[in-house]
């Protein structure tokens, strides 16, 4: 079993999820509250912890999803 992710990198998945999806404008929007939802509970998340680390740390979540192509 690997090791448990600290909270701060929950929410930088978490963060990464939520802007790939409204990057898409609604290509996903139906499917979009199943999964996201599913992922906050799963990493014991709120949405609103979400939102304010992605207004804190837009760049890096910006970053990420450019990586991934």
């Amino acid at each position: 079993m690997g090791k448990e992710r600290s909270h701060a990198e929950k929410l930088f998945s978490a963060a990464v999820l939520r802007r790939s999806f409204e990057l898409r404008a609604g290509e996903y929007a139906a499917g979009f509250r199943f999964v996201y939802d599913g992922v906050l509970r799963d990493l014991g998340l709120e949405d609103v912890e979400v939102r304010e680390f992605i207004a804190a740390h837009r760049d890096e979540v910006e970053q990420a999803l450019n990586q991934k192509g």
